[in-house]
């Protein structure tokens, strides 16, 4: 099951509510949740909810101001998360100097996951 949610105006309070969902979640497969202002808290709780969720294999965030926290947070997730496969970055909104490590964790943490 998809959900897509792109340019869906979803800020931290909509994310705050997803987050809850995903945790309950045990259909979803695929969330686009692009070209959306989920912010740094946001992505928090979509972390959170990552760490108990175990249907979703695709995760897209492209374009969300997320930061450094947010990446963060989800890399770690990560660690935890066993079913997520897909998880899309791009355009995040990161300009600190340490960046390219934490993404390349969680890239790892994805390649890791298929062998």
């Amino acid at each position: 099951t998809t959900l897509n949610l792109e340019s869906s105006n979803i800020v931290f309070e909509g994310a705050k509510e997803i987050a809850f969902a995903l945790k309950e979640n045990e259909t979803l497969t695929a969330l686009d949740l692009s070209f959306n202002d989920i912010e740094v808290e946001g992505a928090k709780e979509i972390a959170y909810a990552l760490k108990e969720n175990k249907t979703l294999t695709a995760l897209h965030l492209f374009s969300n101001n997320i930061g450094v926290e947010g990446a963060k947070e989800i890399a770690l997730a990560l660690k935890e998360n066993k079913s997520l496969t897909t998880l899309d970055l791009s355009l995040i909104h990161i300009s600190e100097p340490t960046r390219p490590e934490r993404i390349s964790y969680a890239v790892f943490c994805l390649k890791k996951k298929k062998k």
